[in-house]
């Protein structure tokens, strides 16, 4: 859709105002509502916002460590421009019409915290290699009986789920709440998310969902979209979603696992696939998949970003831990799914649901593609078998601060994803290290403060 078009559309449908939105580093979405006649201004010259929006962490506290902007450049704007092609309406809101934005200008030049600028440009490179990327992420979240307020009031303590027990796969434990069950289906699914399956997942109030494939650019944005979603259809039902990566030490931990392929540019051939290879996997497949496994841990702050992060990552709570592959593995990192050409992809398990879905895609993608540009061969033999007791090729970092450091140093990240990009967002993760480091916790109140 172009400027005259989107004239047009507005005209004919008499609309006065319009909302848009766009993801900061942690993939929290900012935005507002504006008049029309600020959006048609705006769409030749774009929108400024003040720069703090990248200057700050999840809780607005000002970063002191970075060099993007703070106090020594005044938090001046930057202007971010909406993308036509992302429209849609938002049916739980009076159908207003809904944009996504970004900080990428117009000669191809982006902010370098912008984290969808940073997938654009990967998505560039791949498709400069003569590939169509098909990626979707499937999200696990907890809901709970509170709001904003009453949780707040009781200090995130006794926090009551939305249902009891664990019942994975439960048609009783939906039927409960099935008004919300079911507006999170079609709401989602008219809001341009189309949703492939929802259940529930074993834990007290856990539901998953599984988005449709869609082109790689397309399918972050539907996921970066359906966190918010969720979040705003629960509340209309006085239900709290929350997407942390393990809110509880005794329950599960919530994945935001991303699967992929690369097909050939007019989408009919999956590149993946090789029916004469024993795993049916092509070599294309088997260098994308050695890239993956070669990048990872210079990159796992995309995939696991918070401190939180790193509780999910644990042995034995269906998350993993080794830098593994394997056949239709689930204790492995990377799981290949071959059961018919047509779906023959890569699953990539690091990711939890508390991740920034175009950093975590933009992750796999262009380490896919390092892959496949150095033509890596796949010297790691796939894991049978247990994947947490397979540590011969190394383990994934067990904190964000090593993370972030690995990631900090390493030459590999800079050359995938620039110096600017790698220095901004690898101090976002170290100051969100400081952040728990000074913090005293309940655990550390009840261990010491009697007894030490």
């Amino acid at each position: 859709m172009n400027y005259e078009q989107i004239k047009a559309y507005i005209e004919e449908n008499n609309i006065q105002k319009i909302k848009f939105a766009f993801a900061d580093i942690d993939g929290v979405l900012r935005g507002k509502v504006i008049h029309i006649k600020k959006f048609l201004e705006g769409l030749k010259s774009g929108y400024g916002f003040c720069d703090v929006v990248f200057g700050w962490d999840s809780s607005d506290n000002c970063y002191d460590n970075v060099k993007l902007t703070g106090w020594h450049t005044g938090y001046p704007d930057k202007l971010c421009r909406v993308d036509l092609n992302t429209l849609r309406h938002i049916p739980w809101q009076d159908n207003i019409p809904f944009f996504l934005a970004d900080y990428s200008d117009p000669n191809g030049t982006a902010l370098p915290a912008c984290p969808r600028s940073l997938l654009k440009k990967i998505v560039k490179e791949c498709e400069d290699l003569g590939y169509h990327a098909e990626f979707a992420q499937e999200f696990e979240w907890f809901n709970f009986k509170e709001t904003p307020q009453s949780i707040n009031d009781k200090d995130f303590t006794n926090i009551n789920t939305l249902t009891p027990g664990m019942f994975g796969y439960s048609i009783l434990r939906t039927s409960q709440n099935s008004d919300f069950y079911y507006d999170l289906f079609n709401l989602l699914t008219q809001f341009n998310i189309p949703i492939e399956g929802l259940h529930t997942e074993t834990g007290p109030g856990v539901y998953e969902a599984a988005i449709a494939h869609d082109e790689v650019l397309a399918a972050a944005d539907k996921a970066v979209l359906f966190k918010t979603a969720v979040k705003e259809i629960a509340y209309k039902h006085g239900i709290m979603a929350s997407f942390m990566a393990k809110w509880n030490e005794t329950l599960p931990g919530c994945s935001g696992h991303i699967h992929q392929s690369l097909w050939s540019k007019d989408k009919t051939d999956n590149l993946f696939y090789n029916a004469d290879d024993v795993n049916k996997m092509s070599d294309l497949h088997k260098h994308y998949l050695a890239g993956q496994l070669y990048c990872m841990p210079h990159l796992l702050p995309m995939y696991a970003p918070t401190i939180n992060s790193y509780k999910r990552l644990v042995e034995g709570a269906w998350a993993p831990t080794t830098i593994t592959w394997g056949m239709d593995n689930r204790t492995t990192a990377l799981r290949v799914i071959n059961t018919t050409p047509g779906y023959t992809r890569l699953e990539t398990r690091i990711p939890g649901s508390d991740t920034n879905p175009y950093l975590a895609m933009a992750a796999a993608l262009a380490s896919g593609l390092y892959g496949i540009k150095n033509k890596l061969p796949l010297n790691i033999a796939p894991t049978v078998g247990n994947g947490y007791q397979d540590k011969k090729n190394g383990v994934l970092a067990k904190n964000l601060f090593d993370a972030a450091t690995e990631m900090q140093n390493s030459p590999i990240a800079k050359a995938l994803f620039g110096e600017g990009f790698v220095e901004h967002f690898t101090q976002t993760r170290l100051w969100e290290h400081r952040q728990y480091a000074k913090h005293v916790t309940d655990w550390e109140l009840k261990r010491y403060f009697e007894i030490i």
